[in-house]
């Protein structure tokens, strides 16, 4: 049963009910038939006036289409399908990033991908006969019309979903019988042309629907779906359907969302949760749904699921949504002017042929729903922005005067040390990462691709060494003169300085003057290639803002470009020494398809050879050396892990731009940091970029280990035709005998095409020289030899031929820091010997040590000492300590010069008299000494004397009492014996025979 029978069936129940009602009395019945016979009565006339009306309204209707061209089906079909859709950008991988800018969100949908309760909805809602009418419905419309004619105030509406679609596509929204003649015209026949599936399609996707959360204006049902809820088209639910699709009658009326993407107020969204109550009322009218459903979907909570704001792809990722938009364009440009018949160099020789197609491209790409994919690392370039806002010590932020370009005033704003990086794929060409700036807000330049600065001494081996190997003039041996040349140049004398102004370094390789990004070598060396413009070498490497005579400058050499080099230019050509000489454009559009997936544009590499892979090991091999001995040795050290690192840092004049560009086999990436404002860096600028270079490289390395480490820490592979040979540290050439005598042989790889030929000629024969003020002069043949020292003479002619002829000043021609050189001589340093014996100087003495004043004659050599007596003591270099421990005495002090004479003699000086006076009293207290002595000695001899003969005193008394104790012993014991005698011959009776009794 049809829709058309339901609603019959319905009225006719209806009608039923209202003559079976049981209150009507029989006043309203004789009413009923006064007003049916009058209803009558006014239908036969209204009969008779349309047949007259209908020819006059026929008649009027031709005549507002009369101008109206007959359009040609396939145009018209076109035309209906003509709308915007927003083209979305992709990460590397595939990876959603989000749409492109564009005033309105819209992205096309098939009417099979479309939920079945959102065709209902809409059909309910906005025509609910169109799947029965032929385009018009005559009842709506003239309907319409008679409320236009009448000026009703209430206005229904006589559009069909056809007529909507001719009127947004094919017509104007002009208010006018004209209009409306010609829509009603043009939908009769769209609808001979398409299905109605396909009018509804186009229809669903045509439709704006208000806002989503970013608060971007949509257009169709599945950027709806998306903006709104947060789900495919075809996922809407019953309450989710109802709700779009009473949208587009007041589409920013009922939206949920402001135009900053913020949900409403309650009252705010009362009038779009009122239109889908409508909505879902007019679904079970028509019988789209149940009774159930309808209470189900009206009791729905839809409010919970409005999606959370969601910041535009351009609020999230602004840097990169222009970069890749810009990009993209361009891309469109080439591929619209090709069609044309235009070449890239027809854009480039005619701006306005370019700006035609640049129109047509930003006005494609913002129309017909591309799918752009890019090279980024979403990993990558997210960690990096992190990375970059959290590092503290990018240095001093100043304040600047600018003009505000909306009000036309001036105001005062920050200033910081801003920041450029990429981040590109050797192999590939391909930009993985990029930090643009400190603050898209504050400043919104894109400091990696668009602003051009000086690139300071990463140009050395871009410009300068590497064209110098290729065209084998040099090599990483070669030997140059770190001296201060005086280069015409322009009208006037050019003179390069190093970093530390004033200071040279005499002769030193190639090899080891980039290590230590020596200037004066640098442009020595680029001097002796200027006429072979190597200016060319940059234009194959992707240089783009060169000048036409920008190569006659010699300070181009240390990075002085007119206009300046992007950080991706500059980074992007030291990839060409990783490539094996190589150079691959960089690129960050991996490709561009139509909504159907059909390839517009897919990238494809174009290598450029621009050296041979022979220079470019010898380049990479080189600024190994940068990281391992120079400027950034401290780099590796600040790393989360190692590997084959080779690259060059770089400062243009005043500190005002910082570079540090490296490589490993994997990966190449540079980093510049600077004022917007090009004010000087403070001190520490250059530690401050390799931090935040090696901080970008450790977070890359954190998210994407195997992107940026090399496998198996693989090295810079050394291709053949390099070879290992010795050379002479002075030329550079052939070691010669006398080079080899003085230890002055080296050895480093070459070009085998390149390799020294001839045998060094710097060193002539040996002579005496002498030291004063710090350099060396070859001695006369009257210096006196205590003054002089042995050595070798480096050849004039060789001076002249490795300084070209514009160095006149030798005296910082012999390296200082090694010892191996303290016997070499430049021939022309000579002292010129005035004539005259040279100036006394001024002595003094204290406490042994004799100090005298350099003598004011300019061809002093030494000073010697001697002692009053005219006994030399001691000769001292004039580049000595101007002191000598000479003891106590009477000394004068001479000064020699170059031809052995010596000044005038000074009177003495020294502590003679005080010496004398000293040993004077000296002896008398000796004497003193000694006659105490000697009274001491005799007091102690007499004291010993009389002690002795007390002692012997003490002893013959004791001898003499000890006599007298043992005579007295004696007599005792005689008496003793007598009186034993006496008592035993009383025993015996006076026998006397000597025998015992018995």
């Amino acid at each position: 049963m049809t829709n058309r029978e339901n609603r019959g069936k319905e009225r006719i129940n209806k009608l039923a009910s209202a003559f079976n009602f049981k209150n009507i009395g029989k006043g309203v019945r004789i009413t009923y038939g006064v007003v049916w016979n009058l209803l009558l009565l006014l239908f036969i006339v209204i009969m008779i006036g349309g047949a007259f009306a209908g020819g006059v309204g026929a008649g009027y209707f031709a005549a507002l289409v009369k101008d109206e061209k007959v359009r040609a089906e396939a145009s018209m079909v076109k035309d209906i399908h003509q709308y915007e859709e927003t083209s979305t950008l992709y990460f590397d991988n595939n990876i959603p990033l989000g749409k492109l800018r564009s005033d309105i969100d819209r992205e096309e949908v098939s009417i099979k991908d479309v939920s079945k309760y959102l065709k209902k909805a809409v059909i309910a809602t906005e025509d609910q006969y169109f799947y029965e009418h032929k385009g018009v419905v005559p009842k709506a419309l003239f309907r319409a019309v008679f409320q236009e004619f009448t000026n009703s105030s209430v206005q229904s509406g006589g559009s069909t979903l056809t007529q909507q679609l001719i009127k947004n596509q094919i017509l104007t929204n002009e208010v006018s019988f004209d209009r409306k003649a010609k829509e009603v015209l043009l939908a009769l026949r769209i609808e001979r042309f398409l299905d109605k599936d396909h009018i509804l399609e186009a229809y669903l996707n045509v439709s704006t629907f208000g806002r989503n959360s970013s608060g971007q204006n949509i257009g169709g049902v599945q950027a709806a779906a998306k903006g709104i809820f947060g789900v495919e088209a075809k996922d809407l639910n019953l309450a989710q359907a109802a709700f779009i699709a009473g949208l587009p009658q007041s589409p920013f009326g009922y939206t949920p969302f402001t135009n900053q993407g913020e949900l409403k107020s309650p009252e705010g969204l009362e009038p779009g949760l009122n239109r889908m109550k409508t909505v879902l009322n007019r679904m079970k009218k028509e019988n789209y749904i149940t009774e159930k459903e309808y209470k189900k979907a009206i009791n729905y909570d839809i409010t919970a699921d409005f999606i959370p704001r969601q910041p535009r792809t351009f609020e999230e990722y602004p840097a990169l949504t222009f970069e890749l938009e810009e990009r993209a364009v361009n891309v469109l440009t080439e591929i619209l002017a090709k069609k044309d018949g235009y070449s890239k160099g027809d854009l480039k020789k005619d701006k306005k042929l370019f700006d035609k197609y640049w129109t047509l491209a930003n006005r494609d790409i913002r129309q017909n729903g591309y799918n752009i994919y890019s090279t980024i690392n979403k990993d990558i370039y997210d960690v990096q922005q992190k990375t970059k806002d959290e590092y503290q010590n990018y240095g001093p932020t100043y304040k600047v005067e600018r003009k505000n370009e909306e009000t036309g005033e001036m105001e005062t704003v920050d200033d910081p040390v801003q920041i450029g990086s990429i981040l590109i794929e050797n192999k590939s060409g391909k930009i993985l990462s990029f930090v643009a700036g400190r603050d898209y807000e504050l400043n919104q330049n894109n400091h990696a691709t668009h602003t051009k600065r000086q690139n300071g001494s990463t140009m050395k081996p871009l410009l300068v060494y590497a064209p110098a190997y290729e065209l084998g003039v040099s090599a990483p041996g070669a030997i140059v003169a770190d001296l201060p040349y005086n280069i015409p140049a322009g009208g006037k004398t050019y003179t390069p300085y190093n970093f530390t102004r004033g200071k040279f370094y005499g002769l030193v390789s190639t090899r080891y003057a980039l290590a230590k990004s020596y200037n004066a070598t640098a442009v020595a060396t680029y001097m002796k290639i200027i006429d072979q413009k190597p200016t060319k070498y940059l234009e194959k490497m992707g240089f783009t803002s060169l000048q036409p005579n920008e190569y006659a400058n010699p300070s181009l050499a240390l990075g002085g470009l007119t206009v300046g080099v992007t950080v991706e230019e500059n980074t992007n050509a030291y990839t060409t020494f990783a490539n094996g000489g190589k150079f691959k454009d960089a690129y960050m559009i991996e490709k561009i398809t139509d909504q159907k997936g059909n390839i517009v544009f897919k990238h494809k590499s174009k290598p450029v050879e621009v050296f041979s892979p022979q220079t470019a090991y010898l380049m990479t091999d080189v600024m190994r050396g940068v990281l391992n001995y120079g400027t950034a040795q401290a780099l590796p050290g600040m790393l989360k892990f190692s590997a084959d690192w080779a690259g060059k840092t770089g400062t243009s004049n005043e500190s005002k731009d910082s570079w540090l560009v490296v490589s490993n086999p994997n990966v190449t990436m540079g980093t510049w940091m600077g004022y917007n404002s090009n004010k000087p860096q403070s001190q520490g600028y250059d530690l401050r970029n390799y931090r935040i270079w090696a901080n970008l490289m450790n977070a890359a390395y954190d998210v994407a280990p195997d992107v940026v480490k090399p496998k198996d820490n693989k090295r810079f592979e050394m291709p053949g035709g390099i070879v290992n040979r010795s050379y002479c540290a002075v030329s550079g050439m052939l070691p010669s005998e006398a080079c080899s005598k003085a230890g002055l042989i080296q050895a480093d790889i070459f070009n085998a095409k390149y390799v020294p030929s001839k045998t060094d000629d710097s060193l002539g024969a040996g002579g005496r020289y002498v030291l004063a003020g710090g350099k060396k002069y070859a001695a006369l043949p009257s210096t006196p030899e205590e003054f002089t020292q042995q050595g070798l003479v480096i050849n004039p002619d060789f001076l002249k031929r490795i300084t070209m002829g514009y160095v006149k000043d030798f005296s910082q021609l012999i390296p200082k820091d090694n010892p191996k050189w303290k016997d070499l001589l430049v021939a022309d340093d000579k002292l010129a010997d005035d004539g005259k014996a040279p100036a006394a100087v001024k002595a003094s003495f204290s406490d042994g040590t004799l100090k005298w004043s350099a003598s004011s004659s300019k061809d002093v050599i030494g000073y010697r000492i001697y002692t009053d007596k005219g006994k030399k003591i001691a000769s001292i270099m004039s580049d000595g300590d101007l002191a000598h421990k000479v003891g106590d005495g009477m000394f004068y002090v001479v000064a020699v010069d170059i031809a052995g004479r010596e000044s005038k003699q000074a009177e003495p000086i020294g502590n003679g008299e005080e010496l004398k006076k000293k040993e004077e009293e000296e002896k008398k207290k000796l004497e003193e000494e000694q006659k105490k002595a000697e009274e001491q000695k005799k007091k102690e001899e007499e004291q010993k004397n009389k002690e002795e003969e007390k002692k012997k005193k003490e002893e013959e008394k004791k001898k003499a009492e000890e006599q007298k104790k043992k005579e007295e012993e004696q007599k005792k014991k005689e008496e003793e014996q007598k009186k034993k005698d006496e008592e035993s011959k009383k025993n015996n009776g006076g026998n006397n025979s000597g025998e015992e009794n018995p």
